[in-house]
């Protein structure tokens, strides 16, 4: 394979500035890093298109273009500080219609820490859920630091756009989906009624919990209890105690 020595390289810039949600929008492209995620996403369906990589690897049969890079480009292209010897770019999958939304959801309304966002996505598929509603203000659902934290389940569950999410969720209730929303006003999680096969639980942002239109769409207000003296809970620690009691 040819060796790339400069970030200037053509096809080192195109991948270098998936970076930016910008980018990713105008190309459909995102960036998946390291052996490990690559394989995931190669075993999950999603469409290869360019690979950069450090060392001759089999997984350069699978891409369009495959090229070899030296270390400083590698370190310049991935949005890690010490990559894993490779990057990819890949096709962002198709949007899932919110008329195919899956039958247990987790809607983020303005979570905006890609970690959280992350997190909560691999949490969801870890506990079964069926995939996510990003509502306005969210990270980037394809943001190599969301993907980082999602390790893998960014490729296998959906994240479907739901903006306005107030209306989304209405749409979900009108066709028998239950919403259950965190909030630090809401009853006890532990006593709340049962949900059901369909429902949507819902997670606010890390400053401003639920917004006022979110709110008016909800069946229940919950929290959990504090028996501490801590008085809060991250979002996405919150997200995975409710998620796997819902799915228990």
């Amino acid at each position: 394979m040819e060796i790339i020595t400069s970030v200037k390289n053509p096809l080192a810039a195109e991948l270098r500035a998936l970076k930016s949600a910008k980018a990713r929008r105008e190309t459909g492209l995102f960036l998946v890093e390291g052996e490990t995620m690559l394989k995931e996403a190669l075993s999950s369906g999603l469409v290869p298109r360019a690979l950069l990589a450090q060392t001759e690897t089999p997984l350069a049969a699978r891409f369009p273009q495959a090229r070899l890079v030296t270390r400083g480009v590698l370190e310049a292209v991935c949005d890690t500080k010490t990559p894993q010897g490779m990057c990819a770019a890949f096709e962002m999958p198709a949007p899932r219609a919110l008329q195919n939304a899956p039958r247990t959801l987790v809607a983020l309304d303005g979570v905006q820490d890609p970690g959280n966002v992350g997190t909560i996505w691999r949490t969801a598929d870890a506990a079964g859920l069926g995939g996510l509603l990003l509502g306005a203000g969210c990270a980037d659902p394809y943001s190599p630091k969301v993907q980082r934290a999602a390790m893998g389940s960014g490729f296998r569950l959906p994240a479907i756009p739901a903006d306005p999410l107030c209306e989304a969720l209405a749409a979900l209730r009108g066709r028998g989906w239950t919403v259950v929303a965190s909030a630090l006003d809401g009853a006890d999680f532990y006593a709340r009624k049962a949900t059901g096969e369909r429902f949507v639980l819902v997670i606010g942002s890390e400053a401003h919990g639920i917004s006022d239109a979110v709110r008016a769409q909800a069946d229940a207000l919950v929290k959990l209890p504090m028996r501490g003296r801590a008085e809060s809970l991250n979002a996405a620690v919150a997200a995975g105690i409710m998620m796997y009691e819902m799915t228990r």
